[in-house]
Protein backbone atom coordinates (compact mmCIF):
# COMPACT_ATOMS: atom_id res chain seq x y z
CA UNK A 1 0.00 0.00 0.00
CA UNK A 2 2.59 2.46 1.36
CA UNK A 3 0.80 5.22 1.56
CA UNK A 4 -0.44 7.40 4.59
CA UNK A 5 -2.92 6.75 6.74
CA UNK A 6 -4.29 10.23 8.26
CA UNK A 7 -8.51 9.36 8.33
CA UNK A 8 -10.65 6.34 7.74
CA UNK A 9 -10.86 7.88 3.73
CA UNK A 10 -7.62 6.59 3.20
CA UNK A 11 -8.97 3.13 3.29
CA UNK A 12 -11.59 1.55 1.33
CA UNK A 13 -13.86 -1.17 2.05
CA UNK A 14 -11.68 -3.82 0.55
CA UNK A 15 -8.78 -2.92 2.36
CA UNK A 16 -10.35 -2.15 5.83
CA UNK A 17 -11.53 -6.26 5.15
CA UNK A 18 -7.76 -6.83 4.63
CA UNK A 19 -6.51 -5.18 7.68
CA UNK A 20 -8.96 -7.15 9.66
CA UNK A 21 -8.13 -10.82 7.80
CA UNK A 22 -4.36 -10.10 8.16
CA UNK A 23 -5.10 -8.80 12.22
CA UNK A 24 -6.89 -11.78 13.08
CA UNK A 25 -4.18 -14.09 11.42
CA UNK A 26 -1.59 -11.69 13.57
CA UNK A 27 -3.40 -11.39 16.71
CA UNK A 28 -3.24 -15.84 16.69
CA UNK A 29 0.45 -15.63 15.57
CA UNK A 30 2.73 -12.89 15.09
CA UNK A 31 4.80 -13.05 11.89
CA UNK A 32 8.36 -12.21 13.46
CA UNK A 33 9.93 -11.25 9.82
CA UNK A 34 6.98 -9.29 7.88
CA UNK A 35 9.06 -5.92 9.53
CA UNK A 36 12.84 -7.34 9.28
CA UNK A 37 15.14 -4.03 9.10
CA UNK A 38 12.05 -1.46 8.99
CA UNK A 39 12.23 1.69 11.08
CA UNK A 40 9.33 3.17 12.66
CA UNK A 41 9.36 7.17 14.21
CA UNK A 42 6.86 7.80 17.05
CA UNK A 43 6.41 11.38 16.61
CA UNK A 44 4.21 12.12 19.95
CA UNK A 45 3.12 15.48 21.12
CA UNK A 46 0.71 14.14 23.33
CA UNK A 47 0.46 11.98 26.30
CA UNK A 48 0.35 8.40 25.47
CA UNK A 49 0.06 4.87 26.86
CA UNK A 50 -2.02 2.49 24.26
CA UNK A 51 -0.83 4.29 21.30
CA UNK A 52 2.95 4.06 22.27
CA UNK A 53 2.89 1.09 23.70
CA UNK A 54 0.87 -0.71 21.17
CA UNK A 55 2.98 0.68 17.85
CA UNK A 56 6.24 -0.38 19.76
CA UNK A 57 5.24 -3.49 20.66
CA UNK A 58 3.78 -4.38 17.38
CA UNK A 59 6.85 -3.39 15.51
CA UNK A 60 9.17 -5.65 18.08
CA UNK A 61 6.99 -8.23 17.48
CA UNK A 62 6.69 -8.09 13.38
CA UNK A 63 10.53 -8.14 13.63
CA UNK A 64 11.04 -4.14 13.05
CA UNK A 65 12.51 -1.51 15.34
CA UNK A 66 10.83 1.94 16.82
CA UNK A 67 12.33 4.71 17.87
CA UNK A 68 10.38 7.25 20.16
CA UNK A 69 10.90 11.01 19.79
CA UNK A 70 8.93 13.57 21.55
CA UNK A 71 8.34 16.94 20.38
CA UNK A 72 9.23 19.32 23.06
CA UNK A 73 12.13 16.98 22.77
CA UNK A 74 13.00 17.50 19.44
CA UNK A 75 13.82 20.31 17.42
CA UNK A 76 10.28 20.97 16.84
CA UNK A 77 10.23 22.23 20.43
CA UNK A 78 13.02 24.86 19.34
CA UNK A 79 11.28 26.37 16.16
CA UNK A 80 12.26 23.94 13.47
CA UNK A 81 9.12 23.40 11.07
CA UNK A 82 7.06 20.43 10.57
CA UNK A 83 8.14 20.16 7.07
CA UNK A 84 11.86 20.18 7.78
CA UNK A 85 11.32 17.63 10.17
CA UNK A 86 9.30 15.43 7.88
CA UNK A 87 12.52 15.47 5.41
CA UNK A 88 14.91 14.58 7.57
CA UNK A 89 12.94 11.58 9.67
CA UNK A 90 12.09 10.09 6.10
CA UNK A 91 15.67 9.70 5.57
CA UNK A 92 16.14 7.82 8.95
CA UNK A 93 13.29 5.90 8.98
CA UNK A 94 10.60 3.60 7.01
CA UNK A 95 7.33 5.17 8.42
CA UNK A 96 6.21 7.99 11.06
CA UNK A 97 3.49 7.68 13.68
CA UNK A 98 2.59 10.62 14.89
CA UNK A 99 0.02 12.26 17.68
CA UNK A 100 -0.29 16.03 17.51
CA UNK A 101 -2.71 18.26 18.44
CA UNK A 102 -3.61 20.52 15.22
CA UNK A 103 -4.58 18.13 12.34
CA UNK A 104 -3.47 20.45 9.99
CA UNK A 105 0.34 20.14 11.40
CA UNK A 106 -0.16 16.06 10.40
CA UNK A 107 -1.21 16.63 7.16
CA UNK A 108 1.82 19.11 6.48
CA UNK A 109 3.97 15.94 7.87
CA UNK A 110 2.64 13.74 5.49
CA UNK A 111 2.97 16.37 2.49
CA UNK A 112 6.42 16.69 3.01
CA UNK A 113 7.55 13.29 3.65
CA UNK A 114 8.99 10.84 1.59
CA UNK A 115 7.34 7.78 3.87
CA UNK A 116 3.97 7.08 5.05
CA UNK A 117 2.57 8.94 7.98
CA UNK A 118 -0.11 7.18 10.20
CA UNK A 119 -2.11 9.41 12.07
CA UNK A 120 -1.83 8.15 15.74
CA UNK A 121 -4.35 10.92 16.69
CA UNK A 122 -5.01 14.63 16.60
CA UNK A 123 -7.88 16.77 17.84
CA UNK A 124 -9.87 16.03 15.00
CA UNK A 125 -9.30 12.46 14.24
CA UNK A 126 -8.18 9.11 16.03
CA UNK A 127 -8.53 6.86 12.95
CA UNK A 128 -6.37 3.85 13.99
CA UNK A 129 -8.96 3.73 17.58
CA UNK A 130 -11.70 3.86 15.03
CA UNK A 131 -10.28 1.35 12.46
CA UNK A 132 -9.24 -0.99 15.78
CA UNK A 133 -13.05 -0.77 17.34
CA UNK A 134 -14.63 -1.50 14.24
CA UNK A 135 -12.67 -5.24 14.31
CA UNK A 136 -13.63 -5.66 18.13
CA UNK A 137 -17.71 -5.07 17.00
CA UNK A 138 -16.88 -7.44 13.99
CA UNK A 139 -15.02 -9.83 15.95
CA UNK A 140 -18.12 -9.79 18.88
CA UNK A 141 -20.81 -10.31 16.47
CA UNK A 142 -19.67 -11.66 13.42
CA UNK A 143 -20.67 -9.06 11.12
CA UNK A 144 -20.51 -5.05 10.94
CA UNK A 145 -23.46 -4.01 8.53
CA UNK A 146 -26.86 -3.51 9.71
CA UNK A 147 -25.63 -2.71 13.25
CA UNK A 148 -25.79 0.10 15.59
CA UNK A 149 -23.41 2.02 17.47
CA UNK A 150 -24.69 5.12 19.61
CA UNK A 151 -22.02 7.32 20.59
CA UNK A 152 -22.69 8.72 24.48
CA UNK A 153 -21.34 12.17 25.58
CA UNK A 154 -19.45 15.09 23.80
CA UNK A 155 -20.16 14.33 19.68
CA UNK A 156 -17.46 16.63 19.14
CA UNK A 157 -14.10 14.67 20.21
CA UNK A 158 -12.02 12.98 17.94
CA UNK A 159 -12.94 9.53 18.76
CA UNK A 160 -16.44 10.39 17.51
CA UNK A 161 -15.23 12.03 14.44
CA UNK A 162 -13.45 8.65 13.43
CA UNK A 163 -16.06 6.56 14.21
CA UNK A 164 -18.44 8.09 11.90
CA UNK A 165 -16.03 7.95 9.51
CA UNK A 166 -15.66 4.04 10.03
CA UNK A 167 -19.63 3.78 10.37
CA UNK A 168 -20.04 4.82 6.85
CA UNK A 169 -17.27 2.65 5.35
CA UNK A 170 -18.20 -0.72 7.15
CA UNK A 171 -22.58 0.32 6.38
CA UNK A 172 -23.19 0.64 10.62
CA UNK A 173 -25.70 2.82 11.33
CA UNK A 174 -24.39 5.39 14.49
CA UNK A 175 -26.41 7.67 16.55
CA UNK A 176 -24.41 10.53 18.66
CA UNK A 177 -26.58 11.41 21.80
CA UNK A 178 -24.74 14.44 23.36
CA UNK A 179 -26.15 17.96 25.08
CA UNK A 180 -25.83 21.31 22.99
CA UNK A 181 -22.89 22.92 22.21
CA UNK A 182 -20.92 19.32 21.82
CA UNK A 183 -22.20 18.39 18.26
CA UNK A 184 -19.72 16.55 15.92
CA UNK A 185 -17.53 18.78 13.45
CA UNK A 186 -20.13 20.06 10.79
CA UNK A 187 -18.20 18.56 7.66
CA UNK A 188 -17.65 15.62 9.26
CA UNK A 189 -21.54 15.22 9.90
CA UNK A 190 -22.37 16.63 6.54
CA UNK A 191 -19.95 13.68 4.83
CA UNK A 192 -21.79 11.27 7.21
CA UNK A 193 -25.41 12.78 6.84
CA UNK A 194 -26.62 9.51 5.19
CA UNK A 195 -25.65 7.07 7.92
CA UNK A 196 -25.37 9.19 11.24
CA UNK A 197 -28.14 10.63 13.25
CA UNK A 198 -27.57 13.46 16.26
CA UNK A 199 -29.66 14.03 19.41
CA UNK A 200 -29.98 15.44 22.91
CA UNK A 201 -32.06 12.14 24.45
CA UNK A 202 -30.08 9.32 25.64
CA UNK A 203 -33.62 6.88 24.56
CA UNK A 204 -33.86 8.06 21.23
CA UNK A 205 -30.20 7.48 20.58
CA UNK A 206 -30.21 3.81 22.14
CA UNK A 207 -33.05 2.73 20.88
CA UNK A 208 -31.96 -0.61 18.99
CA UNK A 209 -28.54 -0.05 19.63
CA UNK A 210 -25.60 -2.72 19.28
CA UNK A 211 -23.03 -0.83 20.56
CA UNK A 212 -22.90 1.87 23.19
CA UNK A 213 -19.46 4.11 22.87
CA UNK A 214 -17.91 6.71 25.16
CA UNK A 215 -15.22 8.51 25.41
CA UNK A 216 -13.67 11.10 28.28
CA UNK A 217 -15.38 13.74 28.94
CA UNK A 218 -12.06 16.31 28.48
CA UNK A 219 -9.88 15.75 26.16
CA UNK A 220 -6.50 16.16 26.32
CA UNK A 221 -5.26 20.36 26.06
CA UNK A 222 -9.16 20.69 27.16
CA UNK A 223 -8.50 20.67 31.30
CA UNK A 224 -9.78 23.96 31.68
CA UNK A 225 -13.50 23.35 30.52
CA UNK A 226 -13.75 20.15 32.69
CA UNK A 227 -16.00 21.98 35.39
CA UNK A 228 -17.78 23.47 32.39
CA UNK A 229 -18.02 20.09 30.10
CA UNK A 230 -18.88 17.72 32.97
CA UNK A 231 -21.87 19.51 34.10
CA UNK A 232 -23.38 19.21 30.60
CA UNK A 233 -22.72 15.56 30.20
CA UNK A 234 -23.39 14.40 33.27
CA UNK A 235 -26.56 12.71 32.17
CA UNK A 236 -24.86 10.90 29.28
CA UNK A 237 -22.64 8.92 31.48
CA UNK A 238 -22.39 4.97 30.59
CA UNK A 239 -24.04 3.54 33.45
CA UNK A 240 -26.51 0.13 34.32
CA UNK A 241 -29.37 2.39 33.52
CA UNK A 242 -28.35 3.78 30.09
CA UNK A 243 -27.48 -0.09 28.91
CA UNK A 244 -31.03 -1.38 29.57
CA UNK A 245 -32.24 1.39 26.74
CA UNK A 246 -30.05 -0.75 24.12
CA UNK A 247 -30.53 -4.10 22.96
CA UNK A 248 -30.11 -6.77 26.14
CA UNK A 249 -26.84 -8.26 24.06
CA UNK A 250 -25.79 -4.68 23.60
CA UNK A 251 -21.72 -4.12 24.23
CA UNK A 252 -20.43 -1.41 25.80
CA UNK A 253 -17.45 0.29 24.55
CA UNK A 254 -14.92 2.67 25.56
CA UNK A 255 -11.25 4.00 24.16
CA UNK A 256 -9.49 4.80 27.15
CA UNK A 257 -8.09 6.25 28.93
CA UNK A 258 -11.41 6.46 31.50
CA UNK A 259 -12.60 8.49 34.40
CA UNK A 260 -14.58 5.83 36.88
CA UNK A 261 -17.52 7.43 38.08
CA UNK A 262 -17.61 9.98 35.18
CA UNK A 263 -18.25 9.32 31.45
CA UNK A 264 -18.57 5.35 32.66
CA UNK A 265 -19.62 3.55 35.80
CA UNK A 266 -17.19 0.65 37.33
CA UNK A 267 -20.02 -1.82 36.92
CA UNK A 268 -20.57 -1.39 33.56
CA UNK A 269 -16.98 -0.75 32.44
CA UNK A 270 -15.82 -4.63 34.48
CA UNK A 271 -19.56 -5.51 33.71
CA UNK A 272 -20.23 -8.74 31.15
CA UNK A 273 -21.20 -6.40 28.67
CA UNK A 274 -18.12 -4.50 28.51
CA UNK A 275 -15.66 -5.68 25.97
CA UNK A 276 -12.97 -2.46 26.96
CA UNK A 277 -9.87 -4.54 27.47
CA UNK A 278 -10.55 -6.31 23.90
CA UNK A 279 -10.59 -2.97 22.22
CA UNK A 280 -6.83 -2.06 23.87
CA UNK A 281 -5.70 -5.27 22.73
CA UNK A 282 -7.14 -4.87 19.59
CA UNK A 283 -4.91 -1.99 18.92
CA UNK A 284 -2.25 -3.71 18.96
CA UNK A 285 -3.55 -6.42 16.49
CA UNK A 286 -5.16 -4.01 13.89
CA UNK A 287 -2.03 -2.07 13.82
CA UNK A 288 0.54 -4.62 13.50
CA UNK A 289 -1.73 -5.08 10.26
CA UNK A 290 -1.72 -1.93 9.45
CA UNK A 291 1.71 -1.44 9.27
CA UNK A 292 2.35 -4.83 7.72
CA UNK A 293 0.55 -3.33 4.65
CA UNK A 294 1.51 0.70 4.76
CA UNK A 295 5.65 -0.36 5.17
Amino acid sequence: MERDFLSMHDLDEHEIAMVFKTAASLKKKPIQGILRDKNLVLLFQKPSTRTMVSFDAGMSQLGGHSVHLSWNESQLGRGETVSDTAKVLSRYSDGIVARLFSHKDIEELARSADVPVINGLTDLLHPCQALSDMFTIREHFGHLKGLKLCFMGDGSSNVCHSLMNACKKVGMHMAVCCPDGHAPDKKILSDNADSVMVCSKPKEGLHKADVVYTDTWVSMGHEKQASRKSRALRPYQLNAGIMRLAKPDAIAMHCLPAHRGDEITSEVMDGQQSVVWDQAENRLHVQKALLAMVL
